[in-house]
């Protein structure tokens, strides 16, 4: 079954994110806007739930680096262990969401990312 990003952000879904072989989920991508990827959902949901967690609501916001550093330790270690593939994943779920209006970049370079109002 495939399922949007959005619809799967609902918590009452993300109960069932320790299904890692299982259902992929499309994921948008902010520099290619014609682009859609598939993805594992438990991973993403996973990643996704750190990085908002783990991101300010407001400028000037904090480093991919910084968001890395910060989500870690709260990432699931079944599906990430040791931080296995968090870069990759982060930078998934960041193009995703700010894709989708859901986080933003400052204006100036370094990239800084906060979140958007819902």
């Amino acid at each position: 079954m495939l399922t949007s990003a959005k619809a799967m952000a609902d918590d009452t879904i993300c109960d069932q994110m320790n299904d890692p072989d299982g259902e992929q989920i499309e994921v948008l991508n902010v520099t290619s806007p014609s682009h859609v990827g598939l993805v594992n959902r438990a991973k993403y949901m996973a990643m996704h739930q750190a990085l908002m967690a783990a991101l300010p609501d407001q400028e000037p916001g904090m480093t991919p680096a910084e968001a890395k550093a910060a989500l870690l330790p709260h990432l699931d270690a079944t599906l990430f262990p040791e931080g296995d593939k968090a870069g990759w994943w982060l930078k998934c779920v960041q193009l995703d969401l700010e894709a989708r209006g859901e986080i933003a970049r400052g204006p100036k370079a370094p990239v800084r990312l906060y979140r958007l109002p819902s």
